[in-house]
């Protein structure tokens, strides 16, 4: 079931940035910031137990029949007929402890209540009572526990993320190009046009239209960038130091000086907007066949004059020729093309 599940996910990660199949799965995923499967369900039954656990006893039936043991905030206890029914059994058979971790291989468990307690312990170091959540469906007779106890269960719902990007960094780590960390929210630039949002995408997987990213299709094709021909076109190339790619430079990306992974542009929608008119402006990271790369002038075109012409006699002459023209064009629209 599995193994279905992560062949959906990665579709949906490709639909979520639209990036190259051949992006590899792991950059694909930190990208799209949805974590592998895996842990994504584990994610889910940490915060299930820890949901369990923080629960008024009174109210939710599951928390009433935790371990007798497990530190409750209240006296409230439900009749549990089961436990009572693993006393007398064997050491082999005799579920284990709440607090016992699981043994490799598992030849004893956890009663499913106990299993829940025992997932929440590392969230809730620190804590002599579960808080309690959703104490507005608490009737006002019983007397809540302190403000700061409850507010202390999102200091444990932190520490769960936390611990699900720990793992997503050790467990599925990335390529050595890719330095970018996961992260559990949206990117700043996802919220740009999708077209060019999906150019940073790529140029950020490393699977793009640039010269210097490898594909499988032109394994040996030149990496050098075809505007400036100086180096291989990566990303930062592109951005920071194509000379062709100067004049735009200075016009628009004012204030973007790094690509790397702690750049402030990556938090930053004013530089985020910036650097989405300059790819637009010079086709970065375009198809090729679609928008081919054009080299914008260095002066205006009305200064592109040729070598050794003084300024005067090219901007007179050039006024001529419109004149000229512009007369031309006004005596033939006055001659007649039949006569009577």
């Amino acid at each position: 079931m599995t193994t279905g599940l992560d062949t959906f996910w990665r579709k949906v990660q490709r639909w979520t940035t639209n990036c190259f199949s051949a992006t590899p799965t792991r950059i694909l995923s930190v990208e799209s910031c949805l974590p592998p499967v895996s842990l994504l369900i584990t994610h889910r039954q940490r915060l299930a137990a820890l949901r369990v656990v923080c629960s008024p006893r009174s109210l939710k039936p599951a928390t009433a029949r935790l371990p007798p043991s497990f530190p409750p905030l209240s006296a409230h206890r439900a009749l549990d007929s089961s436990r009572a029914l693993t006393r007398g059994l064997s050491s082999v058979y005799l579920p284990l402890h709440w607090k016992t971790p699981r043994p490799v291989p598992p030849m004893r468990t956890h009663l499913p209540v106990d299993a829940v307690a025992h997932r929440a312990i590392p969230f809730t170091l620190g804590l002599s009572r579960m808080p309690m959540i959703n104490s507005h469906l608490v009737c006002p007779t019983p007397i809540l526990p302190p403000k700061s106890l409850m507010d202390s269960t999102y200091s444990a719902l932190k520490r769960v993320r936390e611990k699900l990007l720990v793992e997503w960094a050790s467990l599925f780590p990335t390529s050595g190009y890719y330095l970018h960390p996961p992260a559990l929210h949206p990117r700043p630039f996802m919220g740009l046009g999708k077209f060019v949002a999906v150019r940073i995408y790529e140029m950020r997987a490393g699977n793009s239209y640039l010269a210097a990213h490898p594909t499988w299709r032109s394994p040996d094709a030149d990496t050098s960038c075809p505007r400036c021909g100086l180096e291989p076109e990566t990303f930062e190339h592109a951005i920071l130091s194509c000379p062709s790619r100067q004049h735009s430079r200075s016009r628009l990306l004012h204030g973007v000086t790094d690509i790397g992974p702690e750049a402030p542009l990556w938090s930053s929608l004013p530089l985020l907007k910036r650097l989405a008119a300059f790819i637009g402006v010079t086709s970065t990271g375009f198809p090729p066949t679609m928008f081919p790369p054009t080299t914008p002038p260095s002066s205006p075109r009305f200064l592109s004059r040729p070598p050794g012409c003084p300024l005067r006699s090219f901007v007179f002459f050039r006024w001529l020729r419109y004149r000229v023209v512009g007369l031309l064009f006004f005596i033939l629209c006055r001659l007649p093309f039949f006569d009577d």
